[in-house]
């Protein structure tokens, strides 16, 4: 009985891992479509069209906003959702002739970009 329960708790830490590894995809998929146009694939400001922008995009992996991130964790989705920028996406894609697809966002999307960014960030 011992072994059938170390093998099905190791079966469950593996479906575990796999589900974070999926969600971290799904991030990193979102991220890299709809945002390294500007942020760059390095979360650095390094996008095409980072320094198209007034004002420029920032590079997110600054010791502030790391600490503005620590401070407010939900600075991430409350960006995306709340644009606090107004128009500033939607017009430097537009004035450099970039189209990106609307997206209809999910709950877990926001929680995929936000862990996947978080780690991007946390390591850089």
């Amino acid at each position: 009985m011992k072994p059938l329960v170390i093998g099905l708790t190791a079966v469950l830490s593996l479906l575990q891992v796999s589900s974070a590894v999926a969600e971290n995809s799904n991030g990193k998929t979102l991220y890299l479509q709809r945002c390294a146009v500007c942020h760059g694939p390095d979360i650095k400001a390094s996008g095409p069209l980072a320094k198209k922008s007034n004002p420029p995009t920032p590079d997110l992996t600054t010791a502030a906003f790391k600490q503005r991130l620590h401070d407010y964790p939900g600075v991430i989705v409350s960006s995306i959702i709340l644009r606090p920028n107004g128009n500033l996406i939607p017009k430097t894609l537009k004035d450099n002739g970039v189209k990106i697809a609307p997206h209809a966002w999910s709950v877990q999307d926001f929680r995929d970009l936000h862990q996947y960014m978080s780690s991007v960030i946390s390591k850089s």
